[in-house]
């Protein structure tokens, strides 16, 4: 598969064909995925992604590509206060 707008180069689908692909390389794979998907929605593409392999039927339930998919739904953590000057009042 070459891809389509959603997966431009493929390889979130190639990703899923992989027998005993990890989590780690899954993530990597989902980084240079996001880093050459179009501008736009990024939940929602993701969403897309998980109903065309998990909810379609493909049976990926179980698939590390399908965990880290998931883990890109729950969006960046918090940031935190940051220490030294930056934390420090300004005036």
């Amino acid at each position: 598969m070459k891809g389509d707008a959603l997966d431009p180069k493929g390889l979130i689908y190639e990703a899923y064909r992989i027998d005993g692909i990890s989590e780690a390389e899954c993530r990597s794979i989902f980084l240079d995925w996001a880093l050459s998907a179009a501008d736009g929605d990024m939940r929602a593409m993701i969403a897309a992604l998980l109903d065309r392999y998990v909810v379609d039927g493909h049976g990926a339930e179980d698939h590390p590509m399908t965990r880290v998919l998931r883990a890109g739904l729950d969006g960046p953590v918090t940031p935190r206060r940051r220490g030294g000057h930056r934390a420090r009042p300004r005036g």
